[in-house]
């Protein structure tokens, strides 16, 4: 594993406090991790922490991650009260109205790339920077990259752009990480059973222009997925992990 063996390993997780964020800070917690949940509203991830039962292993980081200042403030912080850090799960993530895309106003594109892609470097920028410092050195990235990185749904231009994006920071940051010793992985997930998520049971747009309902799989499987990447050895990577509803239109011609 990337964590010294004498301790818990130490992870960060953004967006922690609701959706897939949460599932895998839960998951990390259970596995014994000391976790650093960051999130824009403090008391969701003070849920995520109590739910965990592990109040002395959770640090509560209020962020907003397209703050650069902010973001390093938070890495900061977590380096300084738990001593380093072994994991980042870069998983805050936002999107915009299904419109037609000469409709879609620059404010909410701008909003889209300042959390999926300016944020997520944010992150990726400060955990190579402490991981890259500490001994011993290096630990694991992992990015939220979604099944929208490979294939786009119908009116989602700026969501599909910005994971396509973080495809190229997986890539380039798997590339540059590998003499510091830091494995950069990311997972690519379709129809895990979150808030967001639920209105694809009541119908959505295909690519035919038809509404369908979708299937989605529990949210906690997209947790387990996490945790299993986070425990390998850095000798081992996973470059890219897709996980997602069996049945769902992926895969074929819908």
């Amino acid at each position: 594993m990337s964590r010294p063996d004498t301790q818990p390993g130490v992870a960060l997780v953004t967006g922690a406090g609701t959706g897939i964020g949460r599932a895998a800070a839960l998951a990390l917690l259970a596995d014994g991790w000391r976790v650093a949940l960051l999130g824009r509203r403090e008391q969701p991830l003070r849920d995520v922490a109590q739910e965990a039962g592990a109040a002395g292993r959770a640090l509560v980081l209020p962020t907003d991650v397209t703050d650069p200042a902010a973001v390093r403030q938070a890495f900061d912080r977590t380096a300084g009260h738990f001593g380093r850090l072994d994991l980042l799960f870069n998983n805050a993530g936002t999107s915009a109205p299904a419109v037609p895309l000469e409709e879609l106003g620059v404010e909410q594109w701008r909003g889209v790339v300042d959390v999926n892609l300016n944020g997520m470097f944010y992150c990726l920028q400060n955990a190579f920077r402490l991981m890259k410092s500490q001994s011993p050195r290096g630990g694991r990235i992992i990015n939220n990259g979604s099944i929208s990185a490979h294939a786009p749904r119908p009116q989602s231009i700026a969501y599909t752009a910005t994971k396509h994006a973080v495809m190229g920071l997986t890539k380039t940051a798997s590339l540059d990480g590998r003499k510091w010793d830091i494995a950069v992985g990311q997972v690519d997930i379709g129809n895990a059973r979150t808030e967001l998520a639920e209105r694809m049971t009541q119908g959505v747009q295909q690519a035919n222009g038809e509404i369908a309902s979708e299937p989605l799989m529990d949210v906690d499987i997209v947790g387990q997925s996490v945790l299993y990447m986070a425990n390998l050895p850095l000798s081992a990577n996973v470059l890219f992990h897709t996980v997602m509803a069996t049945k769902m239109p992926f895969v074929g011609r819908g």
